[in-house]
């Protein structure tokens, strides 16, 4: 009797055993499987985002002319000047409102203002020397450079570090506004690929009527290159009184100096 009994308490034990290493068993392969998903879930939402070649939707602060604006990025105001593109100065200091550049801050106006505006980075640097925004600038996702450069109001310009992601294109719609002599291209040498000459009439920084004038000080102005380079085939440096900062395209202090 007593050796029957132990054989079933003997079996009994053995089950329990098995049972109890069932358990363990199952509770070690979820403690193993755990830490897995918590890693592919720790990644936050902004880690590793890149902003070169994607659209960023931001709040318009401002239009300052043709070719500049101002937003709400990240919480605060920025200055955004836009890449590969040049409009007529109207508001440079010490310098005159050139030709179209009044037409070209009111449809850059009109434009920016009209739907959803959105900001996208190349791969190159995203502020320039001034701190401002380099940027491409869309409009309900159109380009609101191509759009400028297409109707005469914008050169493509400032071409520093290629590749660029739309330069094709830009050169294609400046091409376009070219061929038609659209505003800024209406004017044989008034665009050229060092800036815009001339003054428009009735500017206080030149003559209306062109050629030569004396400034308050009595120094000797030209309206722009061609004028100037008439009394200076080679152009004037710095030091010349006839010297203007807005006719120094490359401001390396010399102004009108002959392409090379």
């Amino acid at each position: 009797m007593k050796t029957k009994t132990a054989g079933w308490f003997t079996l009994f034990l053995a089950m329990m055993l098995t049972v109890a290493g069932c358990g363990l068993h199952q509770n070690s392969t979820k403690t193993g499987t755990e830490p897995k998903t918590v890693q592919q879930t720790n990644t936050g939402p902004g880690e590793n985002r890149q902003t070169a070649g994607k659209q960023i939707a931001v709040k318009l602060a401002g239009v300052t002319d043709g070719d500049t604006i101002k937003i709400y990025y990240h919480g605060k105001e920025e200055t955004v000047r836009y890449l590969l593109v040049d409009t007529p100065e109207s508001k440079k200091p010490d310098m005159c409102v050139q030709p179209y550049a009044k037409a070209a801050y009111y449809r850059n106006k009109q434009l920016v203002s009209s739907g959803k505006l959105t900001i996208e980075f190349d791969h190159g640097a995203k502020r320039d020397k001034y701190g401002r925004l380099l940027a491409y600038v869309f409009v309900n996702g159109k380009s609101v450079q191509e759009k400028l450069l297409k109707e005469g109001y914008a050169r493509v310009a400032y071409v520093y570090e290629p590749p660029y992601q739309y330069l094709g294109t830009f050169k294609k719609a400046e091409q376009r506004a070219k061929n038609e002599k659209l505003r800024v291209w209406s004017q044989p040498g008034y665009a050229t690929d060092r800036g815009f000459n001339g003054c428009e009439k009735g500017s206080s920084a030149s003559s209306a009527t062109g050629g030569e004038s004396r400034s308050s000080n009595g120094s000797s102005g030209f309206q722009n290159c061609t004028e100037l380079r008439k009394k200076y085939p080679n152009g004037v440096p710095r030091s010349n009184p006839a010297y203007r900062s807005y006719m120094d395209g490359d401001k390396d202090g010399y102004a009108c100096e002959p392409y090379k």
